[in-house]
């Protein structure tokens, strides 16, 4: 059975499956990045995960893997296949694509972006299927985006279309690690409401779901600090449709987790600052964490011409 191999590697744990030519997940494993052993031993351990998925894969279904497809977080040079950098995994001028090639014996490899492989997975499988315009946003630790035209998303000229998280959203506001001070993901990331929530209501240990959790019970401290977040999201949302005009809009991450706690405000919210633009749909992303790896298998399949069309309903192989 046809197949191709597709990795999906964050900053504490590493998602993999095999996806068949329809785009069916056949097989599906989990393992940590162990990025506490240093940026070589990430390498080591990507390479070895690959190296057994592509054993397995021959062994069940009689043939190697035709490609493989990878998507890590950070700076990445798609067309040179080189991680340039990535600060959670320690890395710079990383030849990923090669490295992997070499070790799976030759076969085409795909190197992209995590945001952005999710983003193509929910565009032409999930949320966004059937929409030739979108944009991803998911909220997890930071904010990012994936910009979706006509089945692929774009990484713009340098690779970093989609970073809406560095939106500036409140002028003077809170520092940001990139630099500037009131960017979006300062107030509306999911780890920005959990030290908002914490300092609120005098438990450090508080999050965003906690967060959530207390709006729907009526918290009145709960809900000032959602409504901040809510707003700052919309803020930076209006303007990502101003310039890009999508037709569907399609937030995800952790943060998304609290559905219409999230999405009744939020919808709300956009919905009072457009004037002239056109209103997008506003959904919730279908795929999960399961987005990345689905996305890292579709680089794969357009690499041989073929993109396949997972069906997320498919039942899979899953191994821990």
């Amino acid at each position: 059975m046809r197949h191709v191999i597709a990795l999906d590697v964050g900053g504490t744990g590493m998602k993999a499956a095999l996806v068949g030519a329809d785009g069916a997940l056949l097989h599906q494993a989990r393992r940590a990045t162990g990025r506490e052993r240093g940026p070589d031993a990430v390498v080591a351990d990507i390479l070895d995960f690959a190296a057994e998925l592509r054993a397995h894969g021959a062994e069940r279904y009689g043939e190697p893997a035709r490609a493989a497809g990878v998507a890590v977080p950070g700076i990445i040079d798609e067309a040179k296949g080189v991680a340039v950098y990535a600060a959670n995994l320690g890395w710079r001028d990383v030849p990923l694509r090669a490295r992997l090639a070499e070790r799976l014996g030759g076969v085409p490899v795909a190197l992209g972006h995590d945001v952005r492989a999710g983003g193509l997975a929910e565009g032409r499988i999930g949320a966004g299927r059937g929409t030739d315009r979108f944009l991803f946003v998911p909220l997890g630790t930071g904010i990012a985006g994936a910009i979706g035209i006509d089945g692929r998303v774009e990484a713009g000229a340098h690779g970093f279309a989609g970073e809406i998280g560095h939106i500036v959203v409140r002028p003077g506001g809170a520092p940001c690690p990139c630099g500037q001070r009131g960017c979006l993901e300062r107030f509306a990331s999911a780890a920005a409401v959990s030290e908002a929530w914490a300092a609120a209501c005098g438990d450090p240990g508080a999050d965003a779901a906690d967060c959530a959790r207390a709006v729907e019970s009526g918290d009145a401290r709960a809900r000032a600090v959602w409504q901040e977040a809510v707003d700052a999201l919309a803020d930076g949302l209006v303007t990502a449709l101003t310039l890009l005009d999508p037709r569907t809009l399609i937030i995800g991450g952790g943060l998304a987790e609290a559905g219409e706690t999230l999405f009744t405000p939020l919808r709300e919210a956009v919905r009072r600052r457009v004037t002239f633009q056109k209103l997008p749909s506003l959904v919730p992303a279908a795929l999960g964490d399961t987005a990345g790896c689905l996305g890292a298998g579709l680089l794969a399949w357009d690499l041989l011409g073929t993109a396949g069309s997972p069906d997320p309903s498919t039942p899979s192989e899953v191994t821990a």
